[in-house]
């Protein structure tokens, strides 16, 4: 099968790529707009993208109508967000924070989840999180529809026994993330295998 994804058959990337481009790992945000309010919302075309300086990009994208979303927005206001990691324990949580509520909600709130300050940017992070990135803003990118956020990241939270203090080892049994498969499905990353470098 053939798919010309830039042309006659374009109105199937997303499904495609969203299918195909399997496992991912998911960028669950916190931002605050100018008001204070917090929003969260999870993202599943995220990763890391380099260490020097140490940066991550997610694509927030449009609601129907072409305004964006409030993750969007409140980044472009405040140039600050929270890129927090999702484990087993808390992946329904996650789930119920993807639903498209009005500004004022608080989706946090809404799934019974607390927060923890942030040392040096103002959106909180969740603290059921085995993993919370504190980012400012490097760039913003409109590509076509697409919308890409580029930020730094400044602080990294990480969970009591997660990582080995002195060898910075993973524990992957208290690390349990998962990652998101196509259509409704997720996936848990508990079985893995090594393969040393040739």
């Amino acid at each position: 099968m053939q798919f010309e994804i830039d042309g006659k058959d374009k109105d199937r990337a997303y499904k495609l790529l969203s299918t195909l481009v399997t496992p991912r790992p998911i960028a669950w945000v916190t931002t605050v707009n100018e008001t204070g309010l917090i929003n969260a919302a999870p993202y599943s075309f995220f990763n890391v993208f380099g260490t020097k300086p140490p940066i991550v990009a997610f694509a927030p994208g449009n609601r129907s109508s072409g305004k964006p979303k409030d993750t969007a927005a409140n980044i472009e206001s405040t140039g600050e967000f929270v890129v927090n990691l999702v484990d087993e324990a808390i992946a329904e949580a996650m789930h119920l924070t993807s639903a498209s509520e009005p500004s004022e909600v608080n989706e946090l709130d809404a799934a019974g989840l607390e927060t923890r300050a942030s040392d040096k940017v103002r959106p909180p992070r969740i603290a059921n999180a085995p993993v919370s990135m504190e980012c400012t803003v490097h760039d913003s990118l409109i590509i076509g529809e697409n919308r890409l956020v580029i930020g730094y990241v400044h602080v990294l939270h990480v969970r009591d026994g997660v990582l080995d203090p002195d060898t910075l080892h993973l524990n992957a049994e208290a690390y349990p993330v998962i990652g998101r498969m196509f259509g409704s499905g997720y996936t848990k990353t508990r079985e893995r295998f090594d393969i040393e470098l040739p």
